[in-house]
């Protein structure tokens, strides 16, 4: 069933458009080539994903600096497959692997057909909890930035998702308003708890098929988003 009286679609970027998992193995098999580490990649990757999710959280709920997050993602990631970095090679490796996280650009399935389906009808936008400096990289070298008249991100505002601070901060940049706004996401905590909380309509990207409240919108492919808008 479609959702009546949006004007102004509001998107995650990392995990919803850009297809942050990919990129950054490949950003990852790029690091560690170019910085002599001899380890297998999947085998690091194994913890470092969910360690990385982990940091995000406490990132998000502002109990971590970002310099905390990117030094200790991949030091508890080294730790936990028992390979010994020193702390002046793992703040390189954390340059590096930003440097050249933004060199790959994938997204997932149907980005482009759904924006210019989208774009259209609608005013589209990001809300972002990542890192400003490499956000709009993103964005523009994955050929996606023309779609968005507005770009937030956490950094700008001082606050994360899903603070309501920074959804209130992006309607008035995008001079809409929640009950005209529709928040698409991969985090179930930070985007729909979040945009829910304050009004707005919530569709869930849920790619690994959670287990949340029945009455949430939700969609595994971006194409299916014409189901909703």
């Amino acid at each position: 069933m479609k959702i009546e009286g949006i004007t102004d679609v509001f998107f995650d970027l990392d995990h919803t458009l850009w297809d942050f998992d990919k990129n950054s193995a490949l950003a990852f098999n790029k690091i560690l080539e170019l910085n002599h580490i001899d380890i297998d990649v999947n085998d690091f990757l194994y913890h470092y994903v969910p360690i990385n999710l982990k940091y995000w959280k406490l990132y998000r709920e502002e109990k971590i600096e970002k310099k905390a997050l990117r030094f200790g993602r991949l030091n508890d990631a080294f730790s936990a497959i028992g390979y010994q970095v020193e702390e002046v090679v793992i703040n390189k490796l954390s340059d590096d692997y930003i440097t050249h996280l933004t060199r790959f650009n994938y997204l997932f399935e149907n980005t482009f057909e759904i924006l210019d389906y989208l774009d259209l009808n609608y005013n589209l936008h990001i809300i972002t909890n990542g890192f400003d400096e490499v956000q709009h990289k993103k964005l523009a070298q994955s050929n996606i930035n023309k779609y968005f008249k507005t770009v937030t991100n956490s950094e700008m505002v001082g606050v994360k998702k899903p603070n309501p601070k920074i959804f209130n901060f992006a309607l008035q940049s995008a001079n809409s308003v929640n009950s005209q706004s529709v928040m698409i996401g991969d985090s179930y905590e930070a985007d729909i708890i979040g945009a829910k909380n304050i009004g707005m309509e919530v569709v869930f990207f849920d790619i690994h098929n959670t287990v949340i409240d029945d009455d949430i919108k939700r969609i595994d492919n971006l194409i299916q988003l014409k189901k909703y808008l």
